[in-house]
């Protein structure tokens, strides 16, 4: 009988499966428009960004390459001094 029960319940869930199969296609496919409307808009706002970081270095350049290039020059002629090498346990 327990049987009898499992394949009558599989009956009925594969039944309710194939009418309700039209409302889960029209579900995902909506579900889906909507993932790649917020995936393209992910995009967009990524590469806005990306413009907006890359404009803002290069508004920023004569700073930064100037700095860049002191640093460069301080620590070509910068005196090394002798340092001892680290204890190393054995």
């Amino acid at each position: 009988m327990k049987t009898f029960l499992k394949v009558l319940l599989m009956a009925v869930i594969l039944i309710l499966a194939i009418k309700f199969s039209p409302v889960l296609f029209i579900a995902a496919f909506a579900g889906l428009f909507v993932a790649a409307v917020l995936g393209a808009v992910g995009i967009t706002l990524f590469a806005a960004l990306l413009a907006v970081v890359l404009a803002l270095a290069i508004a920023l350049s004569p700073i930064w390459i100037t700095v860049l290039a002191v640093m460069g020059l301080i620590s070509l002629f910068r005196k090394t001094e002798e340092r001892t090498p680290p204890m190393v346990a054995a």
